[in-house]
């Protein structure tokens, strides 16, 4: 398996979000609840987030092998192209999955280690293994697994998980559904042809659309809830005009249930996770309450 190879089952792009949303967390802990953290600990946080990541998505090619080789968006992929050996994969993904976990539990704290294994356990075994191709709730329960990233931020810093921690982590949560459901929506047909029971699949477009709406008007008040529990006005600020976004394009996504829009709708509903993390942490870097 060469460089481009990796790279591609690593799936960089989940690195960087993931990354983000635990370095993030990690600042807001230190500096809302402490100790200050220094350079060394963001890169700690950095490599076992990373490890982390790469490995429970590379576990997830290997996996979903078969039902890549069905779809347009995955057939390209290293296994089904032929590129990659699924064993090779399989390998790679369990190593950079325990070494993460070992990682975390010798270089930051074992709770941060905790929430790391968490995390993986999350997306691969519960989401990809057991409810992907069994249930439609399969990308709502299983977008637990980036909440566990932004506790393990969180917890590297404080060495604790208290309620604003877990609120904070919990937002990935509350977002994944309304952002994975528009690119279902997008991308309907593969599934379909996949036989994955995502929503856009079993219901339709214009039922998969009101509920994306539903979820991102659950989504806006719980982002607001955290003011109640210690964020202050600049992540209030940031998390009102965010949501406040998400909400008009989904609003106009149910009076227009095609797969174009569903594609603007989506590119939309994607930054929003890493400007609301942004948010926590300049909040933390400037806070203040009425």
């Amino acid at each position: 398996m060469g460089l481009k190879e990796i790279f591609e089952v690593s799936k960089p792009r989940i690195i960087i979000l993931l990354v983000i949303t635990a370095v993030t967390s990690m600042y807001a802990g230190s500096k809302l609840v402490g100790p200050e953290i220094g350079y060394l600990e963001i890169l700690h946080i950095i490599v076992a987030g990373s490890l982390a990541s790469a490995g429970s998505s590379a576990l997830n090619h290997f996996y979903d092998k078969d039902i890549d080789l069905k779809m347009k968006r995955t057939s390209n992929r290293p296994i089904p192209s032929g590129r990659s050996k699924d064993t090779t994969v399989l390998i790679y993904g369990l190593g950079m999955s325990i070494v993460s976990v070992i990682y975390a539990a010798l270089l930051i704290n074992y709770l941060c280690a905790f929430f790391v294994a968490l995390g993986i356990f999350f997306y691969v075994i519960i989401y990809t293994v057991w409810l992907k191709r069994l249930n439609p709730s399969n990308i709502v329960i299983g977008g637990f697994a980036g909440s566990a990233a932004s506790m393990a931020g969180w917890s590297a810093a404080t060495g604790s998980m208290d309620i604003l921690g877990f609120l904070i982590g919990f937002l990935v949560f509350v977002w994944t559904p309304s952002h994975f459901w528009c690119l279902a929506m997008k991308l309907r047909d593969d599934y379909a042809e996949a036989k994955i029971p995502m929503l856009p699949v079993l219901i339709g477009m214009e039922r998969t659309s009101k509920y994306i709406l539903a979820n991102t008007i659950i989504l806006l008040p719980y982002s607001l809830m955290l003011y109640a529990f210690g964020m202050g006005i600049v992540y209030t600020i940031i998390a009102s005009i965010a949501g406040g976004l998400m909400l008009a394009y989904h609003y106009k996504l149910t009076k227009t249930p095609t797969s174009d829009f569903a594609w603007k709708a989506y590119k939309v509903t994607a930054p929003y996770l890493t400007i609301i993390f942004i948010g926590i942490a300049l909040d933390a870097a400037f806070h203040f309450r009425f």
